[in-house]
Order: structure tokens, then C-alpha cells, then sequence
């Protein structure tokens, strides 16, 4: 913002500054909070999931879908974002684009909730772990990036850990590779169409895309006497009808903090989320990790200290030779 002609003067200058600086702090403090917000509801998840059995992972993702779409019409409604979801519609390319961001989340929360109501929620944490090498190998085969050395570094040992957790579970840990790829590619196409449509606008149109297949995997589930929903008292109706709200306030929250954060401090923020899944994954659930599958998670968490020197390296580097640029 200009400074106003009447605080020219260096005494009122000086007074200002600091206003300024708080405002800034302000605004960083409630990024940081909607970011631990964001993080810390989807590591809490398993838990969510683990209270809705015996529901099973195609229920409570059919359900997830379902009741989000009625708590994005409200959100659309609230907003008057009406007339942005008839233009994100139109669109060719921004529907084209959420409709494929819609079909690669539905794989990756199938996946994940298959993984925490069958008891593997300590691979289905590890796949959260890699995804951040997932997304450096996105920027080399997708966007032709040249990987600097340490990143090169920490994708090959991020290569080690998952040939070690292969002999340690016996099978490739497939949860845990499409959690990390199909997450991975959601966030690319996610970030392609950013820029031309809001969070709510863009949440609003893949829960409508998805509705319609969720809708009929709930009717035929009823029809063939496997549903939940209303089979197992009240309580359990209102767990189900409550993951609306539980799937779109983190998003929301995401978004907030993403507006107020620089990319370094949401990259660091994201391993809140798998951390507390591990937590919870051993010490609620109480899953079995053997010594060759702590090598193998210790090798993913050193290629990710690895990944995490290199960007702080290299956002320390940028912001010096931008103030060197604003000196000269």
C-alpha cells in the first residue's frame, strides 16, 4: 500500500513501521494455525474412520461424497459463489481439469480408507510420507524440471526405502505408492487450474462430478442389504452424515493458510499429517512395525530431511538475491 502523503516525515515513518510488522505477524500467526488446523484434522482421519465400523471403505467414501455435496451448496449459497460454479462449468478446460483432480481424489480416498479399516494404516501413513518425492518427480517427467543435487539425493534414498519396505512387508507397498502418486498428480492438477477458480468453487464442482457415482453405490448397497447408514442406530447415521463437514473443513482450512504462508512453511507443515497418522496407527490401532520396517521408514524420513535442507537452502539463497536485487 502507498505511503499516504502525510506520513512522509521520518518521526511518523517510524511510528508506522511497526503497525505494519504486526499486521504482517498477524496474518503469518493465523497461517501457521489454519495450516496445524489443516494437517492436524487429516492425521487425526483414521480415527474417524476407525468409529464408523463396520462400515467399510466404499461406504464411507460414497457417504463422504454424498454429504460433502450438500455442505457445498451451502457453502456456495453462504458465498454466492453461484455464478463462479456456472463459470467453472462452462469452462472447458477448468471442468475438464477437476473433473480428472475429482477421479484421481476418489482413488486416493478409496485407497486411504481401505487402508485404515483393514489394518494397514501404517502404510497407508508412509504413503503421505513419499508424496513429497512424488511431487519432485512430477516437476522432472511433467514439467521437464532439473532436479538440484540434494533433491537427486533424497529421491534416490527415497528409491532404498521403498526396495526396503518391499522385503519387509513381502509385496510392493502399493497403499502406500498410489496414496503418494494419486495425491501427488491431484495436487499438480490442482495447482494447473489454481489460479482460474476459488477453493469452494473448485471443491464444489469434483463433489458434483463424483455425486452421481456415489449416489448409486449408496442405493445399491442398501438394495443389497450391506449398508450401514441406517442399520446401525443414530449415532452411526450422524458419524456418516458428518463427513461432509469433516472432509471440507480441512480444505478450507488449506486454503486459508496457503493464502497467508509462503510455499517453504506449507511444505514443512505437510509431514504434520502422515506424523500424526503414524502416532495413531501405533499407539491407538497398536500395528505391528518390525525392525526391518523401521530401517525402511527411516530411510524415507532421512530422504525427506534431505529434500527439507535443500528447500530451506534454497529459499534462504532466493530471498538473499532478491534483496540484493531491491539494493541495487
Amino acid at each position: 500500500m502507498p505511503t499516504p502523503p502525510e506520513t512522509n516525515s521520518l518521526p511518523k515513518t517510524v511510528v508506522a513501521a511497526p503497525s505494519g510488522l504486526k499486521a504482517v505477524d498477524k496474518e503469518t500467526t493465523a497461517g501457521v494455525l489454519f495450516g496445524f488446523g489443516a494437517y492436524g484434522l487429516w492425521g487425526l482421519l483414521p480415527l474417524y474412520f476407525f468409529a464408523l465400523m463396520p462400515a467399510g471403505a466404499v461406504e464411507i467414501v460414497a457417504n463422504r461424497v454424498v454429504w460433502s455435496l450438500f455442505f457445498c451448496i451451502l457453502l456456495i449459497t453462504v458465498t454466492r459463489s453461484w455464478r463462479a460454479l456456472a463459470g467453472a462449468f462452462r469452462d472447458r478446460s477448468v471442468f475438464g481439469s477437476l473433473a480428472l483432480a475429482a477421479a484421481l481424489i476418489a482413488v486416493n480416498w478409496l485407497t486411504y480408507t481401505y487402508g485404515v479399516t483393514t489394518g494397514q494404516a501404517v502404510e497407508a501413513a508412509l504413503g503421505y510420507f513419499i508424496n513429497p518425492l512424488v511431487s519432485v518427480l512430477l516437476g522432472v517427467f511433467v514439467l521437464k524440471e532439473k532436479l538440484r543435487p540434494l533433491q537427486w539425493a533424497a529421491v534416490g534414498i527415497g528409491f532404498v526405502a521403498v526396495g526396503v519396505l518391499t522385503v519387509s512387508y513381502g509385496k510392493l507397498p502399493w497403499i502406500a505408492l498410489t496414496l503418494a502418486f494419486s495425491f501427488g498428480l491431484y495436487g499438480f492438477v490442482k495447482k494447473r487450474v489454481g489460479p482460474k477458480v476459488d477453493a469452494v468453487t473448485s471443491l464444489s464442482l469434483e463433489t458434483i462430478v463424483l455425486a452421481p457415482i456415489a449416489a448409486a453405490t449408496m442405493v445399491f448397497l442398501s438394495v443389497s442389504g450391506t449398508a450401514t447408514l441406517t442399520s446401525q442406530g443414530p449415532g452411526h447415521f450422524w458419524l456418516l452424515a458428518a463427513s461432509g463437514v469433516i472432509t471440507a473443513v480441512p480444505l478450507l482450512f488449506f486454503g486459508a493458510s496457503a493464502r497467508r504462508l509462503p510455499m517453504t512453511t506449507i511444505g514443512l507443515l505437510q509431514y504434520v499429517a502422515p506424523l500424526l497418522q503414524f502416532i495413531v496407527a501405533l499407539v491407538v490401532f497398536q500395528e505391528a512395525m518390525t525392525t526391518s520396517r523401521w530401517i525402511g521408514f527411516g530411510v524415507v524420513w532421512l530422504a525427506l530431511l534431505v529434500l527439507t535442507v535443500d528447500m530451506l537452502r534454497t529459499t534462504r539463497k532466493n530471498s538473499l538475491a532478491r534483496k540484493r536485487a531491491r539494493t541495487t
